[in-house]
């Protein structure tokens, strides 16, 4: 994605608190080929449920908002196939005014139901309200289908929705064993370490930092308006928050805040970007 935002500190710790984080929005112009206007960038919020306390991505449906899938949710494997839905408004039409966050009108993110194959994805929005991405989903399985947006509400007011779908992949099903908790992560030549440790209901500091040979790495660049995103799947039930840190780095290292909603075992999939090419790293991270 992948899929498929955006949340600071001191001051944004009274800033809307939605499910398991804060995030700060910081983009102005949209980089989505959506030929719909978009209204003015929400000043902080993170992307979870529509209710206070709860993550997203549990349902089609949200807020009086839904997801309507334009073809059936069977997908052949490791095949590319276009991937079209609409949002669907209280008003039974679809809806065309997204709010811009980190440079796209809505993110699409991709996970197995077993948190493994994460893709961070941004479709195209036709004139209609037809979204549509080139989806390629590797490996046979249930996979978790997330469209994270932020739109308007009927009286007007900024409402952040993460809607989702169950694709099925047909073929073997072979399951993959979630990696045990870990601080430290090797990726594209990269070693990222987990700083902070979530508490639920308690807002806690969360840090990544980037090395290099040993070496860490002070000069990350910009990815989708920010120095990394973070999101965040629930094991069991694939509960989805989408975090973005502080708008600087802190000491070198991208900060976030989170609150967990529950104990739990979490999967983290943190991206940051060096030389143009974005990177993942993925934690697994258990809260008591």
């Amino acid at each position: 994605m992948a899929l498929k935002g955006p949340f600071v500190a001191a001051g944004l710790v009274a800033a809307l608190l939605l499910g398991f984080g804060i995030a700060r929005a910081t983009d102005t112009t949209s980089a989505s080929p959506a030929p719909a206007p978009a209204t003015t960038a929400i000043p902080s919020h993170s992307h979870g449920g529509a209710v206070t306390g709860d993550l997203g991505g549990f349902s089609l449906s949200a807020g009086g908002f839904t997801l309507v899938p334009a073809q059936p949710l069977t997908m052949p494997a490791a095949a590319q196939q276009q991937f079209n839905f609409k949002i669907v408004g209280p008003d039974g039409k679809p809806v065309t005014k997204y709010i811009v966050n980190h440079e796209k009108n809505l993110h699409f993110i991709a996970v197995r139901h077993d948190l493994s194959g994460f893709q961070h994805l941004h479709p195209a929005m036709a004139a209609d309200g037809t979204w549509s991405i080139p989806l390629t989903l590797p490996t046979p399985g249930v996979w978790r289908l997330y469209a994270d947006f932020v739109t308007l509400d009927p009286t007007g007011q900024q409402l952040p929705l993460a809607l989702a779908v169950d694709a099925t992949v047909a073929g073997s099903y072979a399951p993959i064993a979630v990696p045990p908790p870990s601080r430290t992560v090797e990726t594209d030549g990269f070693t990222v370490t987990l700083e902070g440790t979530p508490q639920v209901n308690a807002t806690q500091p969360l840090s990544m930092r980037v090395f290099a040979n040993g070496t860490p790495v002070t000069d990350l660049e910009r990815y989708l308006g920010a120095y990394g995103h973070l999101v965040v799947v629930r094991d069991g039930d694939l509960g989805f928050l989408h975090v973005h840190p502080e708008d600087q780095l802190v000491g070198g290292a991208v900060k976030f805040w989170l609150s967990a909603p529950s104990p739990g075992r979490y999967r983290m999939y943190f991206e940051f970007q060096k030389q143009g090419t974005v990177h993942r790293a993925e934690f697994t991270v258990d809260v008591a």
